[in-house]
């Protein structure tokens, strides 16, 4: 089950969690995403907060409806997803991390990329 935070409003949080799945390729570019009522019955949320989670997608030009059929992955959305993940983390995440190992005394050597 989906636990939601207080940080940002459902319909976001459902959005991120969609743009996430994209971006890992579910579904691919060109398919169909879930229908609103199924995302609405898997995430246990209303209806109407699902469709404004996916007119979030439209309006970042990642998926587009084509009425009485379903949304779809816009071409491109995975690359577009990418770019603006990567610029988001360069400009934001990375600052705060790189802080906090100096605090750390934590230099590159000391990071293990290649395990998990």
């Amino acid at each position: 089950m989906q636990s939601w935070n207080d940080n940002a409003p459902i319909y976001q949080q459902l959005a991120d969690q969609l743009a996430a799945q994209l971006l890992d390729g579910t579904p691919p570019e060109g398919e169909v995403l879930p229908s609103v009522r199924s995302l609405a019955s898997r995430y246990l949320i209303n209806p109407l907060t699902v469709s404004r989670a996916l007119q979030a997608l439209v309006d970042n030009g990642l998926v587009e409806s084509r009425r009485g059929v379903g949304m779809y992955v816009r071409q491109g959305a995975r690359e577009r997803l990418l770019q603006s993940e990567r610029q988001q983390f360069l400009q934001k995440e990375w600052p705060q991390l790189r802080a906090k190992l100096q605090r750390l005394g934590l230099s590159a050597s000391d990071l293990n990329w290649g395990q998990q």
